[in-house]
């Protein structure tokens, strides 16, 4: 009865434990690991379009919805000029309940990104398996992420995969 009683309290800690830490990251200044964070503020706002091609081996961005205002780490692929970053396992119970940002930039695609302490105003714009840079894209982020490229007519048009385009915020 003692140990039931013990590992109750114990447990009880943890989850308190982990629902403070997960609040708090609410406020902080971007994520931490797989902890959504708050808003990006610091760093400095770059306003002029600038040579994505140093993205191209940059393994992750810290990337901001403004509504909500919450931020998470996310993949990111250069290609042409352009940045795109892909939301996986969408088509999954796991993707749905963990995932929310998808959704809601769709109802909302202003965001802003933070790459090498930059921080950078950008619209998301879905890309299709007819957009003619799905196929690129996903080859660039098979290669930079160590996996088979999927044909974009079964990883987009199945919403196992979402894709973005980080395009300049008018």
């Amino acid at each position: 009865m003692i140990v039931v009683r013990i590992l109750s309290v114990l447990i009880g800690v943890v989850i308190l434990v982990v629902g403070v830490y997960l609040i708090g990251m609410r406020f902080a200044d971007g994520p931490n690991a797989l902890a959504a964070g708050g808003p990006l503020v610091s760093g400095e706002l770059v306003a002029e379009e600038p040579d994505w091609s140093f993205a191209r081996d940059v393994a992750e961005i810290e990337l901001q919805l403004l509504t909500p205002p919450r931020s998470r780490t996310v993949w990111v692929a250069e290609h042409e000029g352009a940045l795109y970053v892909p939301c996986g396992y969408m088509n999954s119970w796991w993707g749905r309940l963990w995932k929310q940002w998808p959704v809601e930039a769709r109802e909302d695609p202003r965001a802003v990104v933070r790459i090498e302490g930059k921080r950078y105003e950008r619209t998301l714009i879905p890309v299709t398996a007819a957009d003619p840079a799905a196929g690129p894209v996903l080859a660039e982020l098979g290669r930079k992420y160590g996996f088979p490229a999927p044909p974009p007519e079964m990883a987009l048009s199945s919403e196992a995969l979402l894709l973005f385009r980080l395009a300049p915020r008018a």
